[in-house]
């Protein structure tokens, strides 16, 4: 049988967050009263793994390079096709998400939570989130599944004419809209046996606690990993911030807003190197931070950068556990009982910017269904570095890099 084919898009835009096709009034009712996020414990640890796991791949395949990208964005974007999943496409999916021991009711709940509190944590902090589903006209996508996108995702479904050349400027102006600008296009046309389009799109926007005083920003050496060295705008803070120390790298915590989202920076120790932090850091190496930083002096220094990355996440997807999806044996007949789809192509853009004020970031995530988707010294970061940017109290992870070299100019 012929397969058909759809794309799911996820565009996240890192100011911190986008994933809503509405305004935080709209949508999300009253905010929380402690501006806490209500998400139950195992999604917060579901897409850290997930996250840690990603995160090693892509490194794999970029070692010595830089790395951005948005394991939540790609994480929720996974969420909603699962919803149209069954059989063992479903079972690996589940796995694959680290959410094989949940009820699919219980994550689209906790994805519902993200949607609703997320917006809402900080008033100091611009935080969106917005999902789109866009369909060929005449189509047929099951009630169930439009039902379980609107409500638990918030998410606009519509159908389109996916022959007419103003279809691809629709869909990349929600996603420009929905990360004010940062990613202004996800598609450059629809192919003909494009069937489904959904977005996951993610904005942040945050502005340090504590922010670097321009006139303090020097021209410092960076090492890159192959040994040479470039100048780069050396940003300087010296003040109280949370910071641990292990033998292999320091840590240090820049807080944005109110303090309830913050970038996690660890610096290698010079005899070690980021490629070789990454590949053993673990999910509980990243709790344990978490609970050992402790508040105190150190100074430091930040290089101020810029940079968009791309990926293809096919064969990672695949080699974390999913690989059906992407066969003609997929099944997603939760979407269209006919079935005939399979994944063809999951790809992320993502885009950062960092300096003396604060940080902004966006990506953008593809999935493409076819038919048969410590002390006085200074830390300076004058060499590869690791950033995670996460909301605090429930350790859920928005963002993860690895800068091996910054710049500012894209």
């Amino acid at each position: 049988m012929n397969k058909l084919r759809f794309l799911l898009v996820a565009t996240v835009g890192l100011s911190l967050w986008v994933v809503t096709g509405c305004s935080v009034k709209e949508c999300c009712g009253p905010a929380p009263s402690a501006r806490q996020l209500r998400i139950a414990a195992p999604l917060v640890q579901q897409t850290s793994a997930f996250a840690f796991d990603a995160f090693k791949r892509l490194n794999q395949s970029a070692t010595g390079g830089d790395v951005f990208f948005s394991p939540l964005s790609l994480h929720m974007a996974l969420g909603m096709v699962l919803n149209g999943a069954n059989g063992t496409t479903k079972t690996e999916m589940l796995k694959v998400l680290n959410a094989d021991g949940q009820s699919l009711m219980d994550l689209n709940q906790a994805y519902s939570q993200l949607m609703q509190d997320l917006p809402l944590l900080d008033p100091q902090v611009q935080i969106k989130l917005a999902n789109s589903v866009w369909y060929r006209n005449g189509f047929t996508v099951t009630p169930a599944f439009q039902n379980t996108l609107t409500t638990s995702f918030l998410a606009s479904v519509s159908g389109l004419d996916f022959n007419a050349p103003a279809s691809v400027g629709i869909i990349n102006d929600w996603a420009g809209s929905k990360t004010n600008g940062l990613i202004p296009k996800v598609l450059e046309s629809l192919r003909p046996d494009e069937v489904m389009l959904l977005l996951n799109a993610i904005y942040f926007k945050g502005d340090w606690k504590a922010q670097f005083d321009p006139a303090k920003t020097v021209d410092l050496p960076f090492t890159l990993a192959n040994g040479s060295k470039k100048q780069v705008k050396m940003m300087r803070l010296d003040t109280d911030l949370r910071r641990a120390f292990r033998p292999t790298y320091t840590a240090f915590e820049l807080p944005y807003g109110s303090g309830n989202t913050a970038m996690t920076v660890l610096l290698p120790t010079p005899e070690n190197t980021a490629d070789k932090l990454l590949s053993t850091l673990t999910p509980a190496d990243w709790t344990q931070l978490q609970t050992d930083m402790t508040g105190g002096k150190i100074d430091i220094g930040l290089p101020r950068f810029k940079l968009r990355y791309e990926t293809e996440l096919n064969d990672i997807l695949s080699q974390m556990g999913m690989p059906t999806a992407f066969t003609p044996r997929a099944d997603f007949t939760g979407i269209n009982p006919n079935g005939g789809l399979l994944l063809t192509s999951v790809k992320q853009k993502a885009y950062v910017a960092v300096d003396e004020k604060g940080t902004t970031a966006a990506a953008v995530t593809s999935v493409g269904v076819g038919v048969t988707s410590l002390g006085p010294q200074p830390y300076l970061c004058d060499r590869p570095f690791v950033v995670v940017i996460h909301e605090k109290a429930s350790g859920t992870i928005l963002f993860m890099g690895k800068i091996a070299n910054p710049t500012e100019s894209l």
